[in-house]
Formats: structure tokens, C-alpha cells, sequence
């Protein structure tokens, strides 16, 4: 078959989307590449189509199990003879002879596995139609999920000669790109950058305030959705978990803390479910296969822009609209600038981590265009205004906040760089509570001169003098003293400005796939979505495997009436049109009666 009947009759796609053809004619070609696209943008397919048409089975280098089972899972739905090889396979030593007897189309494989001393022999009696290497930001030392072992990937690669090896991954900035081509013997003209617009996310950042009360009133917003809301620790994690059960939100953590077994159980569980927020840090989320997550919330800073890039990545990845939501503080900052400081990397490497992180922190205080401030960190350009995040579509009030900012130094200074925010506004506010009777600070001059800002107002200064060095944490009790920014600040010689803060508004929901469906076909389009439901738990699949929200809302417009009108509907393939096709025809069917 040529690509392009794999496509229609394998994966039940009409047309490839942006470099994907391009990209597959380079592999199949024998010629080498790396691909830098967005999550979402089908980077698997440009691997995939072409383990299906050179002679050989493909070697798909992946750094986790769960994705591998997941795109194996969804590989056999679609007729394809796929396998993985890992610590955890059932079924390892039918696949190693399936691999060995050339019965496979792609094999899944660890990069641990890869360079095992067993498996490379093998390989050099096995024929390989290709080499694929997922998450290949994992192989840079600049890359935000940096593995040693991906480093000796290039000498496996080269113990192969002719045989094309393809690098994918959706982030990377230029130093990362560069670093990712040499590492694995990639030519620098191979290199194709499809871009980093994921429209379809709208971006929103928020200061911290309560988060209880802002995490109840996002959650609500998100009811009946999937999502991940990321923590900064495990014990923040399990916290935010229990707020939300306690509230009835279907909702489970993961963390490296908790058993391998219940990690495992909670991942499978919402891989499955429509409705689930997974509390997480950090280690849940690479290379998670569910294309139907509307919401990503981040209760901490991530720890740098690429991070953020990767873990909102995760959302919308069908293409439907999905919100990042961001809440930070201060103290976000000041953790993210001990770690680097605490790291045991070179000058070169310190340096570079803090450019990342300055990078981050210009995206939090930018009162323009996030979407622009996120491209233009991965050297893209972008409309002045996206329409799709907070910025755009509520433009912020600027306020001159210089003198303010004077005060709330001046009074950080005054009390003995030793207190908190929260006291700090007391003092400038002119509340005598107890505490700032204690230390005299209702004696101070600058008692009560700041009390015509609102606390909220107070807060947002605080974090942005965090973030650009005039205000800095202790890192013995926690409390802010003034940090190498505050001087030219404190003489009147660098100006503030400060986006006005609203007042608090109930959480806005994100479009759900449902709203992008016609009145009249929403009753038929739930009704599959219930059909699909059920197909998958009897197929112990999760729903995503059987039909995408896109391909059902397609079945609802069109109605198809035999299964050659089905076939045509994008996103059903032979198999899955033999499997599934004629009890969604008997349900379009039902509806019409």
C-alpha cells in the first residue's frame, strides 16, 4: 500500500496534516530526520506510515511503559501487528519470538532494553525497517527531562547502518534542537520544525490567593471533564486530592511516593474515565496517551517554560478546546531559584537553567499576549493578539504601581526583613492585629499608608517584585528581605507598572466537545458518546481508542446510512469500521426512527 491508502485504510485519516507527508517520504526514503512538533500535531503517524510500507519491523524507542502499551493497544485496534518489550510485558516472550520471526510491524522497546548487550545482537540478525525515537528532547542536556541512557543512543543507531532513525519530540528550543541532531548523528539540514501553536489551549495565570477556594471554583467550572491538576510535592498533592474528593470530584494521585501498583491502577483509571482530575506531581504525564484531557492546572510554577510547554501539552491533544490554568505566588519563584542555586551543575548549565526560568517568569508578567510571549521563546512570531487567553480576551488595566512599590519595600525593610506578605499588607493597610502590635509595627510611619490598595492588589506587586529580583525569600524562616532590584527601585529610578486586579469573577468553563456540535445533532452525538462508553469498557479499551470525540461529532452530522458511508467519516479505519462501525450504524439509525 502506498502511504496514503495506509492512512485512509489503516488509520481512517483523508489527508496528512502540515510536514507529515513530507516527513514520511524522507523515512521511507531511508534519509534521517528530526521532527519537532507540537503535541497533538501526529507526530506518531510519521513513524508509523512508514514502518508499515519498508520491509522489516520498526524499533520505536520510548522512555515509558505506559505509553508504550497505550500506543500498542491502539495500534491492535487499528489491525496493526505491534508489540513492546519491557520489565512489566505479560506476553514478552511471545513478542520476542513475533520480533524474531519478522511478524511485527513495530516493536516498542525501552531505551535500557535497546542498548542491552541481548537485544543489540539481535537486532543485527533482525531486519529494521526504521529507528524512532520518541521524546527526543530526553537525549539534550539542555532539555527539560534530560536520561544519560538516551545519550548512547547514536552508537545503537550506527551499528545500523541504512537504516533511517527519526527523532520526535514537542519540545525544544534552538541550543535544544541543535544538541538533540548532534547527539544522535542527525544532520543539521534534517532538522523540520512544524511550529508550537497549539491554539486550541487557551492560556490563563492567576496569582495564588486561596487555593482551596480557587481550585473548588476552576473544578466546578471543568465538571463532567478529565484533566491534571500538577502539584509542586507529593504532600501538596495528596492535599489538593483529598479537597476535591471531599467536594465529590471524581479525582485519584500520583506521585513517585505512592506504590508502583497504585500508580499503575490510577493512570489505567484515567486513561479511561471522561470525567477524572488526576492530582500529580511532575512524574505522571510524559508520553500519556489521552487525547481527550480539556484542562491542565498547574497549583505551582513548573520549572521552566519548556515544562509548562511540555505539561499543557497535554491538553486538547484532539484538537478540541482545552484551558491551561496557571496559579503561582511568589514563593514559587524564590523555590525555583534554590534549586538552580543548589544544583550541582556547571556555571554554563546554571546559567542556562536561570535564562529558562527568566523566561517562564516574563510569560507570569506579561500583560500582552501569552501565546506570543510563549512562541517567541521557541523563536516562533505570533499574532500581536490571540483571542484565546486571558490577556486577549480580558485586556488587563496597567497602573503605575512605582510608588506602591516603594512602600511595600520600604516597609519590608522597616519591619526587619523578616515577615511574610501577609503581614506586611496588615502593617501597610493600618490593621492592628495583634501580631503587628507585638513587633510595634502600628508605630511605624508607613502604618496604614497603603491602605487604600486592596490586599489582592498587594499580593500581585509582591510576586511580581519576586520575580525580578527586588524582593527575595529567606531561606531560614521564609520571610522577604530586599533583593538586588529593590535599590534602583527604592531611589525612584526604575518605574513599576502592575496589572490592575479585577475583581474575582466564578471560574469560566472551557468549550467542551459537545458545544462544538450542532443543536440538532446533540442528542445523537451523547447517545454514541454513551454507545462508545460502553464498547470500550467491553473491549477493555479506553473510550478514545474506539472513536475520537471528532470522529462521533462527524458520525451526528452526517448520519451515515451503510457502512461505505461509513468508512468516509475521518477517523475510521477497516478495522475499527468491522469492529465497531455496524452498532453505531444500528445507533444513527435507532435515532432517526
Amino acid at each position: 500500500m502506498t502511504p496514503h491508502e495506509i492512512l485512509h485504510r489503516v488509520f481512517g485519516h483523508a489527508e496528512f496534516r502540515g510536514p507529515q507527508e513530507q516527513i514520511i517520504s524522507d523515512v521511507i526514503a531511508g534519509r534521517d530526520c528530526l521532527a519537532i512538533m507540537p503535541t497533538g500535531a501526529g507526530k506518531s503517524l510519521c513513524y508509523q506510515v512508514p514502518a508499515l510500507v519498508r520491509p522489516g519491523t520498526a524499533l520505536v524507542i520510548s522512555p515509558l511503559i505506559a505509553l508504550m502499551e497505550d500506543q500498542v493497544q491502539a495500534l491492535h485496534t487499528q489491525g496493526v501487528r505491534a508489540g513492546t518489550l519491557n520489565s512489566q510485558s505479560a506476553d514478552g516472550g511471545q513478542v520476542w519470538r513475533d520480533f524474531v520471526d519478522g511478524q511485527l510491524d513495530l516493536l516498542y522497546v525501552s531505551p535500557e532494553r535497546a542498548l542491552s548487550d541481548g537485544f543489540g545482537q539481535m537486532v543485527q540478525r533482525t531486519e529494521i525497517a526504521l529507528i524512532a525515537i520518541d521524546e527526543a528532547h530526553c537525549v539534550s542536556q539542555w532539555g527539560h527531562d534530560f536520561r544519560p541512557e538516551y545519550r548512547r543512543l547514536k552508537p545503537f543507531c550506527d551499528s545500523l547502518p541504512g537504516v533511517p532513525r527519526i527523532a520526535l519530540t514537542a519540545t525544544a528550543d534552538r541550543e535544544t534542537r541543535a544538541d538533540i541532531a548532534l547527539q544522535l548523528g542527525i544532520g543539521s539540514d534534517r532538522i523540520t520544525l512544524s511550529g508550537f501553536d497549539r491554539p486550541n489551549i487557551r492560556y490563563d495565570v492567576v496569582g495564588r490567593d486561596n487555593l482551596h477556594r480557587q481550585l473548588l471554583a476552576l473544578m466546578a467550572g471543568q465538571a463532567g471533564r478529565a484533566g491534571i491538576i500538577y502539584a509542586p510535592t507529593r504532600a501538596a498533592t495528596e492535599k489538593i486530592c483529598d479537597w476535591l474528593v471531599e467536594a465529590g470530584i471524581h479525582a485519584r494521585p500520583y506521585h513517585a511516593g505512592l506504590e508502583a501498583g497504585i500508580r499503575s491502577r490510577h493512570q489505567a483509571d484515567f486513561v479511561k474515565s471522561e470525567d477524572m482530575g488526576m492530582c500529580a506531581t511532575i512524574a505522571f504525564g510524559m508520553g500519556i496517551n489521552k487525547p481527550d484531557v480539556r484542562f491542565v492546572v498547574h497549583a505551582g510554577l513548573p520549572k521552566s517554560i519548556e515544562a509548562y510547554y511540555q505539561e499543557t501539552g497535554r491538553a486538547g491533544r484532539d484538537g478540541d478546546p482545552a484551558v491551561a490554568h496557571l496559579m503561582w505566588g511568589g514563593e514559587d519563584v524564590a523555590r525555583l531559584r534554590g534549586f538552580i542555586a543548589a544544583g550541582d551543575g556547571s556555571d554554563a548549565h546554571k546559567a542556562n537553567e536561570t535564562r529558562r526560568m527568566n523566561a517562564l517568569i516574563a510569560f507570569l508578567e506579561t500583560a500582552g499576549c501569552r501565546r506570543q510571549e510563549l512562541l517567541r521563546y521557541f523563536g516562533e512570531t505570533a499574532p500581536a493578539t490571540c483571542g484565546n487567553c486571558d490577556n486577549c480576551l480580558n485586556p488587563p488595566t496597567l497602573l503605575d504601581a512605582t510608588e506602591a512599590a516603594r512602600k511595600l519595600l520600604s516597609a519590608v525593610y522597616r519591619t526587619g526583613q523578616r515577615f511574610g506578605t501577609g503581614h506586611l499588607i496588615e502593617v501597610l493597610g493600618g490593621k492592628a492585629t495583634e501580631k503587628v502590635q507585638k513587633f510595634g509595627h502600628d508605630r511605624l510611619p508607613l502604618f496604614g499608608i497603603g491602605k487604600d490598595w486592596p490586599a489582592d492588589q498587594w499580593k500581585s506587586l509582591a510576586r511580581q517584585l519576586e520575580a525580578i529580583d527586588a524582593l527575595e525569600r529567606d531561606p531560614q524562616h521564609g520571610g522577604l528581605v530586599l533583593g538586588p532590584a529593590a535599590r534602583p527601585i527604592l531611589k525612584g529610578e526604575v518605574a513599576i507598572n502592575l496589572k490592575q486586579v479585577e475583581p474575582r469573577r466564578a471560574a469560566k468553563a472551557s468549550s467542551s466537545s459537545a458545544a462544538e456540535v450542532a443543536p440538532q445533532d446533540r442528542g445523537l452525538f451523547e447517545e454514541l458518546r454513551s454507545l462508545r462508553r460502553q464498547l470500550a469498557a467491553d473491549a477493555g479499551v479506553p473510550p478514545y481508542i474506539v472513536f475520537a470525540d471528532s470522529t462521533l461529532r462527524a458520525m451526528a452530522a452526517r448520519r451515515p446510512q451503510t457502512m461505505a458511508d461509513m468508512a468516509r467519516i475521518p477517523g475510521v479505519g477497516a478495522v475499527k469500521l468491522e469492529s465497531w462501525g455496524p452498532a453505531f450504524l444500528e445507533a444513527i439509525t435507532a435515532s432517526a426512527a
